[in-house]
């Protein structure tokens, strides 16, 4: 009788257990997320082209992205070998304590960036990269994605994209949203 009256008490557990491992053992999607580089400040000297630094609305977007970004899984932060690019991943990457990883911004670069993210994020988690306009969209068809913006115009620079790659090998879905002050 004894057992019979255990075997009852732990009956309501055994179905929580039953009904939460489907969600538990359910695969995770790889989330990446895309920008363009924030605000460009003055070219200090036309000579060197890749260390424009960025405006101080461009700091203002960087630190928002950080803010937007601060409670997603993010694990690895990419960016093209440009000092506006860097200094754009840059408050997430310190907040995070990653550091960003180079990546080059043409056809079989953002291909093999595409084949890294999906390689080493783990399921669940998620990665930054930070681009150009005219490659973040390139960028996210390389994942798989299709475009969900024609394209990025020269003074856009809120764009805030997010791949998913799902764990079960389907087509990747891109959304957009907008973040930071809008111009």
């Amino acid at each position: 009788m004894t057992s019979l009256i255990r075997l009852l008490c732990l009956l309501p557990l055994l179905g929580a257990a039953a009904f939460v491992a489907p969600d538990a053992a359910k695969p995770k999607a790889v989330t990446v997320y895309l920008v363009r580089h924030a605000e460009k400040g003055p070219l200090a000297d036309p000579q060197k082209p890749t260390e424009q630094p960025l405006s101080a609305a461009g700091a203002q977007r960087a630190l928002a992205l950080r803010d937007v970004l601060r409670k997603e899984p993010v694990v690895a932060v990419y960016s093209t070998d440009t000092k506006r690019t860097r200094d754009t991943a840059a408050p997430l990457a310190t907040a995070r304590k990653l550091s960003p990883e180079s990546y080059v911004a043409d056809a079989p670069g953002l291909a093999a960036l595409a084949t890294r993210i999906r390689q080493v994020t783990p399921a669940g988690k998620a990665a930054l990269v930070v681009g150009h306009s005219n490659t973040v969209l390139e960028t996210i068809e390389a994942l798989g994605a299709p475009r969900p913006v024609k394209a990025i115009a020269d003074d856009e620079f809120s764009y805030l994209f997010e791949v998913r790659l799902p764990a079960s090998g389907g087509p990747a879905t891109a959304t957009v949203r907008r973040y930071g002050q809008p111009r």
